[in-house]
C-alpha cells in the first residue's frame, strides 16, 4: 500500500504543476488568434506573430495553405493578408492577378514547389510591401537579368536548395533594400562580383554548399555593410589574399567543411572587425606561428573536427585581446600544443580541448591565460607527469595566480600514463604522485608509419614532442645522415666523477657534432621539428627517423617514405625494404678512437638509417657485469664512461630492424666488436709516509722475494689477443729443466657470443 500511496501522491503533484505552471508559461508566448474573414477552401486564416527582418514584432493576418497539393493560388484571398504560406504544394506557375490584389502582402512563402522559372513568379508582379520571399527547394536553374526588379522593398530572399547553375550579372539589380540573401546548396561553380553591385545594404550572405573551389579577388568588395558570410561546404582549397577586401564590418565568417590545408591568414587580416570565426572540419594539419594573429575584435574561434590537425605551434594564436571562447575539439590527431601557443589572450575564459590526442596541457600555457575560468580536457590520453602539476589536487600553492580553473566533466578527465596512475581522475592525483621530470615522448598520432609521395613533389613530415626540459628534435635520413641540431655530449649530463652504471645508460654520448645541420639541397628542417623534402626522387625513399632528446633521455619514431613514379605507364614505387637487415660487417667498422683511464671513445660509419642499434660492453673477466644501451638513430660515435683503469674491455655494436632477437635467439645481423685496454691510473701526490715498523716489514718481504727469484728461471710474460671474437686469452710460459716441456696455461678471461 505504501508504494501505491507514494505513486498517487507524485501523480497529484504532477497534475498540480501542469495545471498551474504550464498555462502560465504558454500564456507568455504569442498565440494565434482567429481571423474572421472569408477564407479559401481548406486553408486556415488566423492572426499570428511575425518578426520583420530587422526583428520588429507584428501581429500578422496570415493565410496558411501549406501542404494541400495545390496547383494554383487559391482564391479569394482576403485583401488585408499580411503573410501567405503556400509551402509544400505543386505550384509550377503563379497567378499574378490573384497576388496583385494584396497591397499589404509582406511575407510570401513559395518553398517546396515545382517552380522552374523565376519569370513565372515575378513578371507583372507588383508587391510594394513585400519584405520576405521564400523560393527554396524549387526547380530554379538560372536567374536572368533583373529577376526581382519589381520587388523594390524586398529585404529577405531565400533561393537555397535549388538547381541554380548560373546567375546573370544583373540578376539582383534593383534590390537596394535587400538585407539577407540565401544562395546556399545550389550548383554554382563560380562567384561573380557583379552580382552584388546593387546590394549596398546586404548584411547576411549564405553561399555554402556550392561546388566553388576558389573565391575571386575582391569578390565581395561591393558589400560594405555585410556582417555575416557563410562559405561552408563549398570545396574551397584556398583563399586569395584579397578575397575579403572591403568587408571591414564583417563580424561572422564560416569556412565549415571545406578543403583548406592551411589557415588563410592574409585574407583574414582584411576583415578587421571579425568577431566569430569558424574553421571547423577542414584539412589543416598545422596551425603555424602567426596564423591567427592581431585579430583584435575576435571573440570566438572554432578549430574542431579536423581529421588531419596534429600541431598548434608557438604563438599560433597571438594578440587576440577580445577572445573569450576557444574551441579545439574532436581532432583525433592533435597531439601537440606548444607551451607558448597562446600568446596575449588576456580575456580568454573558456578553453575547450576535449576529444583530441593530447598527452598534456603545459603549465606555461595555463600561466599565459590569466582570466581562464574553465577548461575541458576529457577524452584525451593524458600523461600525468611534471607538466601536469598545475592540475593536481594540491597544486594551488604552486600556481602563479590564486584563481581556480574549473574542469568540465572532471569525472571523465583521467590519466592514461604512467601505468601506476592509469584511470585515476586528474583532479584526485597529488603532485607527490607525479614525476618531477618528463621524458620526451613523440605521440604516435603525430607521425604515420607509412607515407607516399609522387616523384618531383614536396613532402612534409611533422614530428613533435613535449618534455621538461624541452627536447631537441633531429631527423635521420635513409642514408644515415643527420639533420638538425648537434646532440648533447655526455659532459652535458652529470659530472664524470658522479656517474653510476645506470647513468651511463641514461646519458649516452651521441654522434659527432659536425654532422648536425638543418638543411641540404633536398632537405630542410622547419621550426618545431617538421622535415621538408623538396623535389622528391627515388633516392629519397626509405626509412626516416625522428629523435627527440633532452638531458633525461630520448624517444624515436620512424616513417617509411614511398616514392611513386610520375610516368603513368610505369607502376613502380621505391620504398625501404623492412626485411633487409643491416649487416655491420659489410657496411660498418667499429673503431676505438681514444681511451683514457675511465673512458673510451668509439666511432663507426653507417650507410643506412637503422634506429634500433645498441652497444654492449663488458670487462674481460667472467665475474664482470655486462652493460647494454640503445644507440640513437644517426649516432656515429659513443663515449663509454666510468670504466675501470688498466682493464681490458670488449665492446660490440648490434643492430637490426627491430632491436630484438629473432626466433632463434640471435640478433639480426652479425655485430661488430672491438677490444681495448684502458690506461693505467696516474699517480697523484708523493704517497704516504712509512713508519719505522712498516718500513722494516717491507724490507724483510723484499729480501725474501729476492731469495726466491734467485732459485728460479723465468721466461717473459706476454699477452696476446685471440683473433676469434669469442675469447681473449692470456698465456703465461713457464720455464723448467730440459726434461719438461713448456706448460701453457690458458685463462679465458672473457667469453661473449656476439
Amino acid at each position: 500500500m505504501r508504494p501505491m500511496s507514494m505513486l498517487l501522491r507524485s501523480q497529484c503533484l504532477l497534475c498540480a504543476f501542469v495545471s498551474v505552471c504550464v498555462p502560465g508559461a504558454l500564456g507568455s508566448l504569442p498565440q494565434a488568434l482567429p481571423w474572421h474573414v472569408p477564407c479559401p477552401g481548406r486553408c486556415v486564416c488566423h492572426i499570428k506573430p511575425w518578426f520583420s527582418p530587422d526583428s520588429v514584432y507584428h501581429e500578422a493576418p496570415t493565410v496558411d495553405c501549406n501542404d494541400l497539393l495545390l496547383t494554383g493560388v487559391p482564391s479569394p484571398l482576403p485583401l488585408s493578408t499580411h503573410t501567405l504560406h503556400l509551402q509544400g504544394n505543386n505550384l509550377s506557375e503563379m497567378d499574378a492577378v490573384a497576388l496583385r490584389r494584396l497591397p499589404n502582402l509582406t511575407d510570401l512563402d513559395l518553398s517546396q514547389n515545382d517552380l522552374g522559372c523565376v519569370r513565372v513568379i515575378t513578371q507583372n508582379l507588383s508587391l510594394p510591401s513585400l519584405l520576405s520571399l521564400h523560393l527554396e527547394e524549387n526547380q530554379l536553374s538560372h536567374l536572368p537579368e533583373t529577376s526581382f526588379s519589381s520587388l523594390l522593398a524586398l529585404q529577405e530572399l531565400f533561393l537555397s536548395h535549388n538547381n541554380l547553375r548560373s546567375i546573370a550579372p544583373g540578376a539582383f539589380a534593383g534590390l537596394n533594400a535587400l538585407l539577407r540573401l540565401h544562395l546556399n546548396n545550389n550548383r554554382l561553380r563560380n562567384i561573380d562580383p557583379r552580382w552584388f553591385g546593387d546590394l549596398q545594404k546586404l548584411e547576411v550572405l549564405m553561399l555554402g554548399g556550392n561546388p566553388v573551389e576558389t573565391l575571386p579577388e575582391q569578390g565581395f568588395y561591393a558589400l560594405r555593410s555585410l556582417r555575416s558570410l557563410v562559405l561552408g561546404g563549398m570545396g574551397l582549397r584556398g583563399l586569395a589574399d584579397n578575397a575579403l577586401v572591403g568587408l571591414e564590418d564583417l563580424e561572422s565568417l564560416s569556412f565549415y567543411d571545406n578543403l583548406l590545408s592551411k589557415v588563410p591568414s592574409r585574407a583574414l587580416r582584411r576583415a578587421k572587425g571579425l568577431k566569430f570565426l569558424d574553421l571547423n572540419k577542414n584539412r589543416i594539419k598545422v596551425i603555424k606561428t602567426g596564423d591567427l594573429r592581431d585579430m583584435r575584435h575576435l571573440k570566438e574561434l572554432g578549430l574542431n573536427n579536423m581529421e588531419e590537425l596534429m600541431s598548434i605551434e608557438r604563438a599560433a594564436l597571438e594578440n587576440l585581446p577580445e577572445l573569450t571562447k576557444l574551441e579545439i575539439t574532436n581532432n583525433p590527431r592533435l597531439s601537440f600544443i606548444h607551451p607558448e601557443a597562446f600568446a596575449n589572450l588576456s580575456r580568454l575564459e573558456s578553453l575547450m580541448l576535449n576529444s583530441n590526442c593530447l598527452s598534456t596541457l603545459h603549465r606555461h600555457t595555463m600561466n599565459s591565460l590569466p582570466r581562464l575560468q574553465e577548461v575541458s580536457l576529457h577524452s584525451n590520453p593524458l600523461r600525468c607527469d611534471c607538466s601536469f602539476h598545475w592540475a593536481a589536487q594540491d597544486a594551488t600553492s604552486e600556481r602563479q595566480t590564486s584563481r581556480a580553473v574549473r574542469f568540465i566533466q572532471p569525472r571523465a578527465t583521467l590519466c592514461s600514463e604512467p601505468p601506476e596512475l592509469k584511470a585515476r581522475r586528474v583532479r584526485e592525483v597529488s603532485t607527490r604522485e607525479m614525476s618531477t621530470s618528463c621524458l620526451p615522448t613523440i605521440p604516435a598520432a603525430s607521425l604515420p608509419s607509412n607515407v607516399g609521395v609522387r616523384e618531383g613533389g614536396k613532402l612534409l613530415l611533422h614530428c613533435r614532442a613535449l618534455a621538461d626540459p624541452q627536447p631537441q628534435l633531429y631527423w635521420v635520413t635513409p642514408s644515415g645522415s643527420r639533420l638538425g641540431p648537434a646532440s648533447r655530449n655526455v659532459s652535458d649530463g652529470p659530472s664524470g666523477s658522479s656517474l653510476t652504471a645506470a647513468e651511463r645508460i641514461a646519458y649516452p654520448s651521441a654522434s659527432s657534432r659536425a654532422e648536425g645541420h638543418s638543411s641540404t639541397k633536398r632537405y630542410r628542417l622547419l621550426p618545431e621539428g617538421t622535415l621538408e623534402i623538396r623535389k622528391v626522387t627515388s633516392r629519397e625513399a626509405g626509412l626516416y627517423t625522428c629523435v627527440a632528446e633532452n638531458a633525461l633521455g630520448a624517444d624515436t619514431r620512424s616513417v617509411t617514405v614511398t616514392v611513386r613514379s610520375r610516368e603513368k605507364t610505369k607502376k613502380r614505387a621505391v620504398a625501404y625494404n623492412p626485411k633487409g637487415h643491416w649487416s655491420p660487417g659489410a657496411e660498418t667498422k667499429l673503431k676505438m678512437i681514444a681511451a683514457g683511464e675511465h673512458f673510451a671513445i668509439l666511432s663507426w660509419q653507417n650507410r643506412r638509417n637503422y634506429p634500433s642499434a645498441r652497444l654492449s660492453w663488458q670487462a674481460v673477466s667472467p665475474e664482470a657485469p655486462a652493460y647494454t644501451t640503445r644507440v640513437l638513430a644517426g649516432a656515429r660515435s659513443f663515449n663509454l664512461t666510468q670504466l675501470q683503469a688498466e682493464t681490458f674491455y670488449r665492446v660490440c655494436l648490434h643492430s637490426g630492424t627491430s632491436g630484438a632477437n629473432d626466433r632463434k635467439g640471435k640478433a639480426s645481423g652479425r655485430p661488430r666488436c672491438v677490444s681495448f685496454r684502458t690506461k693505467r691510473a696516474a699517480k697523484t701526490g708523493t704517497g704516504p709516509q712509512l713508519g719505522p715498523e712498516l718500513a722494516a716489514t717491507l724490507l724483510m718481504i723484499l729480501a725474501l722475494a729476492l731469495m726466491l727469484l734467485a732459485g728460479q728461471r723465468w721466461d717473459r710474460v706476454h699477452l696476446r689477443e685471440v683473433k676469434s671474437h669469442k675469447a681473449l686469452i692470456v698465456v703465461q710460459k713457464i720455464g723448467g729443466n730440459d726434461e719438461k716441456k713448456h706448460e701453457q696455461i690458458e685463462k679465458h678471461l672473457f667469453h661473449h657470443d656476439c
